[in-house]
């Protein structure tokens, strides 16, 4: 057995009071940032299975790692205190083996059930009213989306965090890895003109899943629904939605359950492309210009708005 393994039941042993021992792990699907696996834990008799993330990185890297996985797991509290959706409970976090790890609680996840769809749209809606309790946007800690750094100091205005700590931290990765062109000036455009596309709305700041596309929720086997994979913070609700409109969209019954319990403002439509913006720019920096197409049909829905 690896010395990783044996550390983390060790550490689980520390934190539940119970004597642990590793009795086997192996790969399973989970996203393409980190190595994912089920751990089996306990007595051989009384096994118990944990959801464990591994990030490698050597000496130099495992600081960073761990420090998302921490983020990751004060984001999953952040969303579990809502008392909204469910969420995997985080358990333990730590470095061995120059090897960060966080390990979660494991849930066995289906494919979602036709009630499941509409059950997430009503409670997404019942964790946008839960809203940030220094009335600014933002969060306590900086986090990651995907591996990239998603910076999150307390703001007051909107449209002053959106432009900064959102669009123009994306764009100077975005050139500092050697993207240039036409786009840039477009999107400097749209960050100059920003106040147009809000004219009459000013969003609450709601808490947020921050990165909430169909790899990032599931079901367990009653139809209940299911998120993780959190980049949290404070920020305008219609984000959460713009992001679940990528990749094909969730389906119908999601759409309708959320706008029953909270309906959206009518100017969506005109701010959906800019916030997806964001995330075709993240997805540009972390796999490379085959999003670029996606970055520039968002600009052209933005700048035909401007128009």
């Amino acid at each position: 057995m690896q010395p990783i393994w044996q550390a983390i039941a060790q550490h689980l042993s520390e934190a539940t009071g119970d004597p642990l021992q590793t009795l086997q792990y192996r790969s399973v699907s989970g996203g393409s940032i980190n190595a994912t696996y089920r751990l089996s834990c306990g007595q051989k008799d009384y096994p118990k299975d944990y959801f464990v993330k591994l990030a490698r990185g050597g000496r130099a890297g495992v600081m960073g790692a761990l420090e998302m996985f921490a983020a990751e797991a004060a984001g999953l509290q952040t969303l579990a205190a809502a008392n909204a959706i469910r969420v995997p409970q985080p358990l333990v976090w730590g470095s061995a083996e120059e090897q960060a790890y966080l390990v979660l609680e494991y849930l066995d996840l289906t494919s979602p059930r036709p009630q499941t769809a509409s059950l997430l749209g009503s409670q997404l809606a019942q964790l946008h009213r839960t809203l940030s309790p220094n009335g600014r946007y933002g969060w306590e800690r900086n986090n990651t989306i995907g591996s990239t750094p998603q910076m999150n100091p307390w703001e007051q205005d909107w449209l002053d965090f959106y432009r900064e700590h959102r669009l123009f931290y994306q764009v100077k990765l975005a050139c500092q890895q050697g993207y240039r062109g036409q786009w840039v000036t477009q999107v400097e455009r749209v960050m100059a003109e920003l106040e147009a596309f809000f004219q009459g709305y000013r969003p609450d700041p709601a808490l947020l899943h921050g990165d909430l596309w169909g790899g990032n929720y599931g079901a367990l086997p009653d139809g209940t629904p299911v998120i993780f994979d959190p980049a949290l913070y404070y920020g305008d609700r219609e984000t959460d939605l713009a992001m679940t409109e990528l990749f094909g969209g969730f389906p119908a019954e999601f759409y309708q359950a959320y706008q029953w319990a909270y309906p959206l403002d009518p100017g969506y439509p005109r701010r959906k492309p800019l916030y997806q913006l964001y995330h075709w720019l993240n997805h540009l920096n972390l796999f490379g210009e085959g999003y670029m197409g996606s970055v520039s049909r968002a600009l052209q829905q933005c700048l035909s708005f401007l128009a």
